[in-house]
């Protein structure tokens, strides 16, 4: 999990226009990509948080929202891997972007090896089925003179 603070300084956007984009695109969102933590989960959040320069334990991705005096409202949204994923893909920043492109090109790669691993593993399996047949066979060779001596 990921706050929306956090992946936003990941893709080089506010946190606002994060919030924003998923808003705007919350068919893109379900619940498994995205949802707020439950109220006592905030505030366990908030209390592991940072200290700012004024000496406030804050949350790091309100840091950037946050005037002085104010506070929290609303729980910050928190991406799971694929919500992670998808904000790369509603968002145009050129980091955002170029995060995207490498999602895409490290799971053609993934897909790539899992065929090949695949293949492997077929052919593995070939010549177990070929050595237990031989070992078989050499314990029927074995145990034919046995009886004569």
């Amino acid at each position: 999990m990921i706050l929306a603070g956090d992946l936003a300084g990941i893709y080089g956007v506010d946190a606002k226009r994060l919030n924003e984009q998923v808003r705007r695109s919350s068919d893109r969102f379900p619940a498994d990509f995205v949802f707020r933590p439950a109220r006592e989960e905030f505030e366990l959040l908030q209390t592991r948080g940072t200290i700012g320069a004024d000496g406030r334990v804050a949350l790091r991705s309100q840091n950037a929202a946050l005037k002085r005096g104010q506070h929290v409202k609303y729980p910050p949204y928190a991406f799971t891997e694929h919500g992670a994923i998808m904000a790369a893909m509603v968002l145009s920043s050129p980091r955002a972007v170029s995060m995207g492109v490498y999602v895409v090109r490290a799971s053609s790669r993934m897909r790539e090896q899992l065929v090949a691993n695949s293949a492997i593993l077929k052919r593995l399996a070939e010549i177990d089925g070929t050595l237990l047949r031989h070992d078989a066979a050499l314990r029927d060779i074995y145990r034919k003179p046995l009886p004569l001596s």
